[in-house]
């Protein structure tokens, strides 16, 4: 295998901005609002039992969306709260669950109270689909300027990471791990994304590293949720997707260039024109 010289810099690891994606522009093929909207749960068994029932009290609304067009009126917060048989405190605790998930929207005054959100942009990430408060053309051309920027930063990484910034990498991989454990996407994506920031932050390039993190911060300012966007259990995605970033940490620690620019190609997620056959 080739390998770059062992250039490492023996300085304490950068503070980190979080930010950043594995994002393709895809729009969504979901049209029902439950289906590409759908609530998770998660599974931490320690959480009080008032957040316990705020959540179920979310999922009985998520269920009406489901059967609903979006914008449609699902009824008051009062009449909403009665079918869920929680206090108001728990209930608006579920309603800022419902809003956070992209799901449900409030309007008020006559004719007022609890609708089925507008369906929102989409981009893809994989198997999993992020549901954005913006329009899909943003954050889908800062994912390809990004995906394009990935290679020239793993390249600085292999010639300027310090065994403290190997180490920190290994701490946000460690966070992707047990994000696979809990079956939690959104904790993952999320981890993912301070992955990124690090080897960004790694980089003696200031105006790339920069730009970067920059479109990184675009891409997760909009982002409202992960969702399913296939059969596919998204636990099965995020888990290849852990591993991938855990082999690409230990090329990186190996100064192995060629494993590691190997990797970054697999881990390129933007969809690629394909080419007419006469130019295969």
């Amino acid at each position: 295998m080739t390998t770059t010289p062992d250039k490492a810099r023996e300085t304490p690891q950068r503070t980190l901005a979080q930010s950043g994606s594995d994002l393709h522009s895809y729009p969504s093929p979901q049209t029902g609002a439950a289906s590409s909207r759908a609530t998770r749960k998660s599974g931490n068994a320690s959480r009080a039992p008032s957040a316990g029932r705020a959540e179920g009290a979310a999922e009985h609304v998520a269920a009406l969306v489901s059967e609903v067009e979006p914008g449609a009126r699902l009824g008051t917060k009062e009449e909403l709260r009665s079918q869920c048989g929680v206090s108001v405190g728990t209930f608006n605790e579920a309603l800022r669950l419902l809003q956070s998930r992209g799901l449900v929207t409030v309007k008020p005054g006559p004719g007022g109270g609890l609708f089925s959100a507008e369906q929102s942009p989409m981009v893809r990430l994989g198997n999993s689909v992020l549901a954005l408060d913006a329009q899909q053309s943003d954050v889908a051309n800062a994912v390809r300027i990004r995906d394009a920027l990935d290679p020239l930063l793993i390249e600085d990484a292999l010639w300027h990471a310090s065994p403290a910034d190997i180490s920190g990498l290994k701490d946000h991989i460690a966070a992707m791990e047990a994000a696979v454990g809990t079956a939690d996407p959104v904790a993952f994506v999320h981890a993912n994304w301070r992955l990124h920031a690090a080897i960004a932050a790694i980089s003696p390039n200031a105006l790339l590293s920069s730009l970067y993190s920059n479109l990184l911060d675009l891409i997760e300012a909009h982002t409202l949720t992960v969702l399913p966007a296939s059969e596919e259990p998204l636990e099965h995605y995020i888990a290849h997707r852990h591993e991938l970033h855990r082999d690409l940490v230990d090329a990186l620690e190996r100064r192995d260039r060629d494993a590691a620019l190997h990797l970054i190609r697999e881990h390129n997620t933007s969809l690629q024109p394909e080419e007419p056959a006469a130019e295969r």
